[in-house]
């Protein structure tokens, strides 16, 4: 059987590297475009708000309490968030009009990295030192910020110094809340 000019049907050589977002949008059955709107982007919305909004209640609770109660604090607003994102993005765009895909799709991903951004941030609090537990908290928040700038940089072509200065401000401000409040 023939193939068409400047198509092939044969796999790769050995050692040629894969184009990662390629496979990934092959596997979903989508083209790479509809693979960062299904798949990239509310998974991005969630890791972001995830990551971002819980850092408040979390270190509120870490410095006005305990570990025991930062992590109780940080799971709860970990998994509501996750539920509310998840719910929120599903009922927001049904995505005929936009083409984003599947409704629930796009909500149990976005409310899953959600659910995820709050969690990693959270584990540390299973120290009971709470000056230990900070300091791994904070180790843990910079690499999610740097995950997010990553995935910005490479999926949505955003510079990676400025996404890192965006992320990490905000991740700032907000924890700067959480701080200033549980000190109160």
């Amino acid at each position: 059987m023939a193939s068409e000019p400047g198509t092939t049907t044969e796999a790769p050589p050995r050692g040629t590297p894969v184009h990662v977002p390629r496979l990934l949008a092959r596997l979903t059955g989508c083209d790479e475009t509809e693979f960062v709107l299904r798949i990239v982007q509310p998974a991005l919305v969630g890791m972001i708000d995830g990551t971002v909004s819980t850092l408040a209640p979390i270190f509120a609770a870490a410095v006005s309490s305990s570990s025991h109660t930062a992590l109780v604090v940080g799971l709860s607003t970990a998994l509501g968030a996750g539920v509310s994102m998840g719910i929120s993005e599903a009922l927001s765009d049904t995505g005929e009009q936009t083409g984003r895909g599947s409704a629930i799709v796009r909500g149990a991903i976005t409310g899953g990295a959600t659910a995820l951004g709050g969690i990693f941030h959270s584990l540390p609090f299973l120290i009971s030192n709470v000056n230990k537990a900070l300091i791994v908290a904070g180790v843990v928040v910079a690499i999610e910020l740097l995950v997010i700038a990553l995935v910005r940089y490479r999926f949505l072509r955003v510079s990676l110094s400025s996404s890192l200065i965006v992320v990490t401000l905000a991740g700032a401000i907000v924890l700067g809340i959480g701080v200033a409040i549980g000190s109160s």
